[in-house]
């Protein structure tokens, strides 16, 4: 009785470390992969062409930070209305029409996304980065044209 006991022991024991150094293992993939994510950011935010793509950047992001959120939470709720804005202001940015309004409803959108969200420290500072750029976007919109 003693034997088998020491063998389950032992064995379970075996078994939790396995897991431990696999679930480590998985960690250090996904930190990987995030960190491969942010450098890819940071690096097209060093072309000088990056403004032409802006909208399609931040949906990049918030889609990246949407993939990490529990859903039918009220996070999520915040992102997919993000995304919402989003639509709305390329369908008329692709129209050729410029609504500094529609502008404000996605900066709106997503600094309630930055405030309210349980976001990672990394994440936040990455939506806000954009909603920083959406703002320089909406003060010199009609200059960016001439920037690219």
């Amino acid at each position: 009785m003693r034997r088998f006991i020491f063998q389950t022991a032992a064995g379970t024991a075996l078994l939790a470390c396995g897991l431990t150094v696999g679930l480590a293992q998985d960690r250090d993939h996904d930190r990987d992969r995030d960190d491969a994510y942010y450098q890819q950011r940071d690096s097209y935010f060093h072309d000088e062409h990056w403004r032409a793509r802006l909208f399609e950047r931040v949906r990049e992001d918030v889609d990246r930070v949407q993939s990490s959120t529990f859903p039918v939470s009220r996070d999520e709720f915040r992102l997919a209305r993000t995304k919402q804005e989003l639509n709305e202001l390329q369908d008329k940015l692709a129209a050729g029409r410029y609504d500094e309004r529609e502008v404000d409803d996605v900066v709106g959108a997503l600094q309630r996304v930055v405030d309210s969200n349980k976001l990672s420290p990394r994440d936040r500072e990455m939506l806000a980065d954009d909603v920083s750029r959406i703002r320089d976007y909406r003060d010199h919109h009609d200059q960016w044209g001439e920037r690219r």
